[in-house]
């Protein structure tokens, strides 16, 4: 269906915010801070759909470089949805990712839909839900990670991400209501993880290790800073079977499941080193 009152703009800083409040209606869980990190990661990445002066729609459409791209916040307003105006939205975050691999976090039900638009599955992850606080590991390789140069994180993270991310990654880590840490072991970043705030309780991502003790310790470190106790959740490719018992080991069930999907070339990661996801939204 078309309405000539529909029309799909490039989002202003101000309305990624909208977005963000969608997707917690949608219970979804964003950051107290998404808005501004994901905004640095591209901003011209986030299309928003009015019908009139009324946002219906939105969608992000994330530039990582010349070969990559990632979508999320594919929300329509209820009230709007079975009328032609997300596939409008969509079609337009995937004109604006034409050429690169994509990636996405799709709900489980619309997976059958993104096969349609010629995406496939690569693995799922589960989001793990347990309780804050905790004992601090006594583990002296444990590091602030503001206290590392950027260009040792930076260099750390590249291999987990298909593209690079440096303006992003640079906001992820020093955001506000977030606590960072490094593991390093003879002079080398080893493992390295950020939990932030969020509308309900805390998030861990991303969590990245070279090996599952390495990663345990950081998670114990991340889950003792959250202090009064509150909920924490971590995002886990199922493919980690490491991952996934460490979750459940330290007394973590799923809440929720997405299906990690590309179209194009599937990269290469290496998903027994990817504890935590660092987002559904923007990868």
């Amino acid at each position: 269906m078309q309405n000539n009152d529909y029309r799909i703009k490039t989002m202003s800083r101000s309305e990624v915010a909208i977005a963000v409040d969608w997707a917690a209606q949608e219970g979804w869980n964003p950051g107290l801070h998404d808005a501004h990190c994901y905004y640095t990661a591209d901003p011209n990445g986030f299309l928003i759909g009015f019908l009139g002066d009324e946002p219906i729609a939105t969608i992000s459409a994330i530039q990582y470089g010349e070969s990559f791209g990632f979508l999320g916040f594919y929300i329509v307003k209820p009230g709007y949805r079975g009328r032609g105006y997300g596939i409008q939205i969509w079609n337009a975050g995937l004109q604006q990712l034409e050429g690169r691999t994509i990636g996405l976090d799709g709900v489980a039900d619309q997976q059958a839909n993104y096969e349609r638009s010629g995406f496939h599955l690569a693995y799922r992850n589960r989001r793990y839900q347990g309780a804050g606080s905790g004992s601090m590991p006594v583990n002296a390789d444990i590091v602030q990670l503001n206290t590392l140069p950027f260009e040792m994180i930076e260099h750390y993270d590249q291999p987990f991400f298909p593209a690079d991310r440096s303006p992003f990654l640079s906001t992820w880590i020093k955001q506000p209501n977030c606590e960072a840490l490094g593991m390093i072991h003879n002079g080398r970043l080893v493992g390295y993880g950020v939990i932030r705030q969020c509308r309900s309780g805390h998030k861990i991502g991303p969590l990245f290790a070279d090996n599952p003790e390495w990663a345990e310790s950081l998670f114990l470190a991340l889950k003792a800073s959250v202090k009064p106790s509150g909920p924490i959740f971590l995002d886990t490719p199922d493919v980690n079977q490491a991952a996934v018992d460490m979750a459940e080991r330290n007394g973590m069930t799923i809440s929720f499941e997405t299906a990690r999907m590309f179209r194009g070339e599937v990269p290469d990661l290496p998903v027994d080193r990817l504890f935590g996801v660092t987002s559904f939204e923007v990868g």
